[in-house]
């Protein structure tokens, strides 16, 4: 497994696009995408020689990360990529991590499966295993 991107959960994606461009140096590289499933704006972030940031906005107060951007947002997970979600998520079972939420297509991956888990120490992953962005820039 290796980290694709950092998500971070935000009030507003537009005013944090700005803020992520003027202090950190980032730039879209996807266009916001609406994740019903997940009642969520999301939007990669991107920077040469650097892992992407996802930008998460809740759109409305059944969003699982609403509470969170009420109290000002802030690190919500990291993401691993790995070969097979349905090989690597027994494995990590094993070894003690949660599954919060099993498999289940993300919209702002194509549809492709996603996963969230609780992997101890704190830490919320989500777990992919593909490269694809839904709204992607070419």
């Amino acid at each position: 497994m290796i980290i694709d991107h950092v998500g971070i959960v935000v009030r507003s994606i537009e005013r944090s696009i700005e803020h992520w461009r003027m202090v950190f140096g980032y730039e879209p590289v996807t266009e916001p995408v609406t994740n019903t499933r997940q009642h969520a704006r999301v939007v990669f972030l991107g920077r040469e020689g650097s892992l992407q940031v996802k930008l998460i906005e809740p759109t409305d107060s059944s969003s699982p990360v609403y509470a969170l951007a009420h109290r000002g947002g802030g690190l919500h997970h990291l993401c691993f990529r790995c070969e097979s979600i349905d090989e690597e998520l027994p494995r990590l079972k094993a070894q003690g991590v949660r599954v919060l939420a099993p498999p289940a297509p993300g919209e702002a991956f194509d549809d492709e499966m996603i996963a969230f888990a609780y992997a101890g120490e704190g830490l919320t992953i989500e777990l992919i295993d593909t490269e694809r962005r839904a709204g992607r820039f070419l």
